[in-house]
């Protein structure tokens, strides 16, 4: 009865019964989320996804953030999820590795456009789609990332179904449909984890919900136990879950609150290691440093082990890379991952100083460094909370300096005061209307 007690929960949550805190953090994660996802709208694995436009003949019905073209919902789903990941540099649910906002908010958006559907009932659905997605992650983590899983998007499909289905009004028997065809519809190997197939990932979570809500909606069946059957979700792709933590205080305790915002463009369990490297290149020279020791976590070595990535995708998952651009530029935003910095003879010299130690003991948040100076001394500097850590939040300001950094060269400093102030207040909207057209860099042109 996991899955529909789960349904039961999802229909039976009205707005009222969301706290303010939970929907004010809703609207962070929205915005963190649109503002990765305007400043990837012109990367080349868009291009190459809305490539395909013309080959099967999308019609015009939902806008591509950051850009002026227009698709299908189906699609536009796909590439709003897509473009949210590639600079993997959204939000994060720190308990499970799992990016919440990306599976969910293309189909929220993209119904509301189409449905013209209100503020209001949009981010309802929204926080219930993370809601959803989050706790089912709650209760097959670790075994089922472990297994190799892109947890994002093999448990982000359920949010989306959820999220598609509230704005579509599903009964409780359809909803229940919607889940099981969202089921079997998981993927996401963590094997594409450096290349574009990785973004991809919380994309197609996104269009594969929506199309089981879509279907759903006019009745088509599926198992009503998708969650908790022999065969079913958890038994098949966990060998070890928890199928209580899904439904465990609903109401009562709200996972999306823990749900954090990245400061770097990386992976999260690279962050403790770039704050450190960025504190010891504020202390000592490059032409002084012999190596630099990071005592992590084994996860973290598993994760980034890459010693010479041939691209800036694949730096993402190089603690070698990381380690050395945050020491030598102060920093790890996108452009410190762009290809040409992880071939640049500087940057390569220096990554071999990076030496990387696991130690069991020490946490996946932490990270102990050591410089190790060719004079024979040393710099130490250690991390217990990264920044953007629940422990360690960015603010709200943090939050609008990135989001300028990322949209300011596509749509403007005008625009972005305009859709910040639209998605804070985004449940006083009778609409999304208006909210949309500023993420389009052709806005006046529109408006005209």
């Amino acid at each position: 009865m996991v899955t529909k007690q789960l349904v039961q929960n999802v229909l039976n949550t009205k707005v009222a019964d969301i706290p303010e805190e939970v929907k004010l953090h809703g609207k962070r994660s929205l915005y963190n989320w649109m503002g990765v996802a305007i400043g990837a709208a012109n990367h080349p694995s868009v291009d190459m996804v809305l490539g395909l436009k013309e080959d099967i003949g999308s019609t015009e019905q939902v806008s591509i953030f950051g850009r002026s073209e227009k698709v299908d919902i189906l699609l536009g789903s796909l590439i709003n999820g897509m473009s949210s990941h590639i600079f993997d540099y959204d939000d994060t649910h720190l308990d499970t590795i799992h990016h919440p906002s990306g599976p969910v908010a293309p189909v929220v958006l993209a119904l509301a456009e189409k449905l013209n559907i209100s503020g209001e009932k949009a981010l309802h659905a929204f926080i219930l789609g993370c809601e959803v997605e989050l706790r089912i992650a709650n209760a097959v983590y670790p075994s089922h990332y472990h297994l190799g899983y892109h947890i994002t998007s093999s448990t982000g499909v359920f949010g989306s179904a959820v999220a598609a289905g509230l704005l579509l009004d599903l009964t409780e028997e359809q909803m229940v449909w919607a889940l099981g065809i969202a089921g079997t519809q998981s993927f996401g190997l963590r094997e594409m984890f450096g290349t574009m197939t990785k973004p991809f990932h919380p994309g197609k979570a996104a269009q594969n919900g929506l199309l089981a809500a879509l279907l759903a909606k006019k009745n088509f069946t599926s198992s009503t136990e998708v969650l908790e059957a022999k065969r079913g979700f958890a038994n098949v792709l966990a060998p070890e879950h928890d199928l209580s933590k899904v439904n465990v205080k609903w109401g009562e305790q709200w996972e999306l609150l823990k749900n954090a915002f990245k400061p770097y463009a990386c992976g999260i369990v690279l962050h403790p290691a770039i704050d450190a490297c960025i504190a010891l290149g504020k202390q000592v020279d490059a032409e002084q440093v012999e190596r630099i020791e990071l005592v992590v976590n084994p996860y973290v070595l598993e994760l980034t082990g890459k010693p010479t990535p041939p691209t800036g995708l694949a730096g993402k998952f190089s603690i070698y890379h990381t380690g050395a651009i945050a020491f030598l530029e102060g920093d790890a935003g996108e452009a410190q991952y762009a290809d040409e910095k992880v071939i640049d003879p500087k940057v390569v010299e220096f990554r071999t100083k990076i030496t990387p130690k696991v130690d069991e003991s020490v946490k996946e948040e932490e990270v102990q460094a050591t410089a190790y100076l060719k004079d024979g001394s040393k710099v130490e500097h250690v991390v217990k909370n990264a920044t953007g850590s629940i422990e360690n939040p960015m603010t709200d300001e943090d939050l609008a300096k990135k989001f300028k950094k990322l949209t300011a060269s596509i749509i403007g400093d005008e625009q972005i005061e305009e859709l910040t102030k639209a998605i804070y207040k985004i449940d006083q909207l009778k609409d999304l209307n208006d909210l949309i057209k500023l993420t389009n860099p052709n806005k006046q042109e529109i408006l005209n």
